[in-house]
């Protein structure tokens, strides 16, 4: 039985971790408004307020986008969060979705 349970807690701990920290990696994330997309680019012009993780302060511009299949659910005119990151001299959005 205490085999089981250190078995089962070892299994489990991950679980409790990820879920103490996705609000968390929420908070991280910038809001922005989608201005403008360019699926054969994988580019998304964003308007966005301050992404702290890049020391950026407010304003719209061009992102390109990591996979390209963040783009198939967004449209003009959507409020999203977002991350994004500088990749060799390039931001990119890593992660995307709609704006609760």
């Amino acid at each position: 039985p205490l085999r089981r349970a250190l078995v089962a807690a070892a299994l489990l701990a991950p679980l409790a971790v990820a879920a103490q920290s996705a609000p968390v990696a929420e908070a991280d994330m910038a809001s922005g408004e989608v201005r403008r997309i360019n699926q054969e680019q994988n580019k998304i012009t964003l308007r966005h307020g301050e992404i702290k993780s890049l020391e950026m302060p407010p304003m719209t511009m061009v992102f390109t986008v990591r996979d390209p299949k963040l783009l198939d659910a967004l449209k003009v005119g959507d409020r999203v969060l977002f991350r994004a990151a500088k990749e060799d001299g390039t931001y990119v959005v890593t992660a995307i979705k709609p704006a609760p």
